[in-house]
């Protein structure tokens, strides 16, 4: 299989890679903006043609206009948040890992605090967040933003385990959604949103549950094993099904639905995270370390509801 060059990030793994034509976009990286401590959390807002990401330490969401060009602060202090997403409302919701809490920003700029405990207890530092179509919001809850003041503030953990929560969209109330975790990350719906896929940051894998009707999880099993060395954060899917996950120090690893690694995107820096958006959304977003990067490709995000 081929590798990729200084022009060109994509390394092919799989003739599912070319076929699928994953490697007919842009040949090279464009950076958008440098001068963040670790960056996280991008989400594209179509009705801003704006992007927003999360620099953690430094307590900022920053926001790059398509536009124009320019970068600017959305909000500092920021509760040292870390993902963010939209509700089927346009809403901004975010997990603000340093505040210990999933916040929603209402249309006239208010927080209203979604969820900030389980069963009486602290939660942990939220990470990443998705809202299926009638409300319902699955949110991990890592302990990275307790180990340390650098991405939140040290403290021990009320709860005593990592896991995945679901926020009833009736009655707001928190529950249990799934455990067992090392570290959960990413969380994200499939297209028809019948799975739940979580990416397990320490175990190295990515776990996809099924969804019932009413919010509940059954099942349970591993979609992907990262290489060794290897370590997923955030997943995002395209609209072919398959599914790309920020991988650290390996770059942007592209999965079949089948579960088969069949290509990656090579970058500078370790990735973070990632989102699909711009216009048509096959605009590719890569938070990395300090910096923020796009490939524009002739891959579609799975579409946006």
């Amino acid at each position: 299989m081929s590798g990729h060059t200084a022009d060109n990030p994509y390394e092919i793994l799989d003739d599912r890679f070319h076929t699928g034509r994953c490697t007919n976009g842009d040949r090279r990286l464009e950076v958008l903006y440098d001068g963040c401590r670790w960056t996280e959390g991008p989400l594209y807002i179509p009705a801003w043609r704006q992007l927003i990401w999360s620099d953690i330490p430094n307590d900022r969401i920053l926001r790059w206009d398509e536009a124009t060009g320019a970068v600017g602060v959305f909000r500092t202090p920021a509760g040292h948040s870390n993902g963010n997403t939209l509700d089927r409302r346009g809403r901004l919701v975010t997990c603000e890992q340093g505040n210990r809490r999933v916040t929603r920003t209402e249309p006239d700029g208010s927080v209203t605090v979604l969820a900030d405990r389980y069963a009486g207890k602290r939660l942990n530092s939220p990470n990443d967040a998705v809202v299926r179509s009638d409300g319902t919001i699955w949110f991990s809850d890592p302990d990275f933003g307790i180990l340390s003041d650098y991405e939140g503030h040290r403290a021990e953990s009320e709860i005593g385990a990592c896991n995945v929560y679901r926020i009833d969209p009736a009655t707001g109330e928190v529950h249990l959604a799934a455990d067992g975790f090392d570290g959960p990350n990413g969380v994200i719906l499939s297209p028809d949103e019948k799975l739940l896929y979580v990416s397990d940051s320490r175990a190295a894998r990515i776990h996809v549950h099924h969804v019932r009707d009413d919010g509940t999880l059954t099942g349970g099993k591993v979609f992907a094993e990262a290489p060794k060395g290897v370590h997923f954060d955030n997943i995002r899917f395209d609209d072919a099904g398959r599914l790309w996950a920020a991988a650290l120090d390996d770059g942007v690893h592209c999965y079949d639905p089948d579960g088969t690694l069949i290509g990656r995107i090579r970058v500078p820096e370790t990735v973070s995270n990632i989102t699909f958006g711009g216009p048509k959304n096959n605009r590719l977003f890569i938070t990395a370390t300090t910096s923020l990067y796009s490939l524009m490709m002739s891959v579609t995000g799975a579409p946006r509801v």
